[in-house]
């Protein structure tokens, strides 16, 4: 059995300045998804990527993921403590996000993105869906760093189970870290090979969608769940996964109605 480390999470301190893990963690994601688009961009030239159009897609995309993923957590999971600590709303660098509401804003800052540049929004999609996984993982390892989104309790005979200490004395799933294999380098393989090949438009996001949504949905059942909206476990199922059912239903029926990419000069 382990137990968890307690990191500090300050990473670096110099007077005043201080940089913490979790922040540390959504800079990784960020450099990732740069460096992964020049790849992928290189590896399909047909698909009309260039480095400036990538350095664009992070910027919309961080405002996407840093709004819409604390406007989640806000709204979806813990609406009566932010009701009642509004000025904690800005205090990201002590972790709370939300995935599903991240989603949301990255899918508003693509459309908005497409908008403006003249791309579809499947186009955006599709392209960046195999860059986002990686940005998973490092937020998930933020967040073991950080010691929250702790797991279920867990017999003492697993080997890898760990205590919290600041929870209590009893072992738990390292669920964090099962996420980011999961959700992140999982789903990271599964999406970068089949994006290595052309496939039809609006296929690539749903195979993130179907996969996401089912990795997620089963890490749900090794995690602690969040209250959440939907209460803490409503017929069964937390919040999370409420979440993700329309991610799945959505991913399949994408997937079984594929579009025609359009011709590119």
């Amino acid at each position: 059995m382990l137990t968890h480390p307690r990191f500090d999470p300050v990473a670096i301190a110099i007077g005043p300045v201080s940089v913490h893990w979790y922040g540390l963690m959504y800079l990784v994601a960020f450099v990732l998804f740069v460096v992964l688009g020049r790849l992928h961009a290189r590896r399909r030239p047909e698909l009309g990527w260039d480095r400036s159009q990538i350095d664009d897609l992070l910027l919309y995309g961080m405002l996407g993921v840093v709004i819409g993923g604390r406007l989640g957590e806000v709204l979806f999971f813990q609406p009566g403590y932010y009701l009642t600590h509004p000025l904690e709303i800005f205090a990201i660098w002590k972790g709370g996000m939300s995935f599903h509401g991240g989603f949301l804003g990255v899918l508003v800052a693509m459309a908005w993105y497409g908008r403006r540049t003249g791309k579809g929004f499947w186009e955006v999609t599709d392209f960046i869906a195999p860059l986002v996984p990686t940005g998973l993982a490092a937020g998930r390892i933020g967040n073991f760093i950080n010691g929250e989104l702790w797991g279920r309790p867990v017999s003492w005979e697993l080997p890898w189970a760990m205590v919290f200490p600041w929870v209590d004395a009893i072992p738990r799933h390292p669920s964090q870290l099962y996420q980011a294999a999961g959700e992140g380098l999982l789903l990271f393989g599964i999406l970068w090979l089949y994006a290595a090949r052309p496939r039809p438009l609006r296929a690539v996001s749903a195979v993130f969608l179907i996969g996401y949504g089912s990795l997620r949905f089963l890490a749900e059942f090794f995690r602690t769940p969040d209250p959440g909206i939907f209460g803490t476990l409503a017929l069964g199922l937390s919040t999370a996964q409420w979440l993700c059912l329309p991610m799945i239903a959505a991913g399949l029926w994408l997937l079984a109605h594929p579009g025609q990419r359009p011709e590119r000069a």
